[in-house]
């Protein structure tokens, strides 16, 4: 018997299990929450300053790597307190070498985000 070549009930399967979770991030994550917040006003401020396709692009980009930072980040730390639950200081390190990587492309973010809004602002008449 020959395979599908797409399985659709598997894949809107596997969509429900990204999908929550986000919801779990969203919920129990308060810098999930904080991160996408930012990304849905630098979207708003994106459209509303008239931004070329290019900068809307590499904004969303940088909105994209950041939450996804966030959530591995989130992964890691859950797996590593269910691994050793108690106070470990070479856990610590892990934990904090991967919320370092979330504090580095967040400061990237923030430049790249000054870089493109800041012509556009100083553009404007008060």
């Amino acid at each position: 018997m020959m395979k599908k070549l797409i399985d659709f009930q598997q894949f809107f399967k596997s969509l429900n299990i990204a999908f929550s979770g986000l919801r779990v991030a969203f919920y129990q994550e308060q810098s999930f929450r904080l991160q996408a917040l930012a990304g849905i006003l630098v979207i708003i401020l994106m459209f509303y300053l008239g931004l070329t396709l290019v900068e809307k692009a590499v904004l969303v980009l940088i909105i994209t790597l950041v939450l996804s930072l966030e959530l591995i980040n989130s992964q890691i730390e859950r797996v590593l307190d269910i691994i050793r639950p108690v106070i470990d200081p070479r856990i610590k390190i892990i934990k904090d070498l991967s919320a370092s990587a979330v504090l580095v492309s967040v400061f990237g973010a923030i430049l790249i985000a000054i870089l493109i809004f800041l012509p556009y602002i100083l553009s404007l008449s008060f």
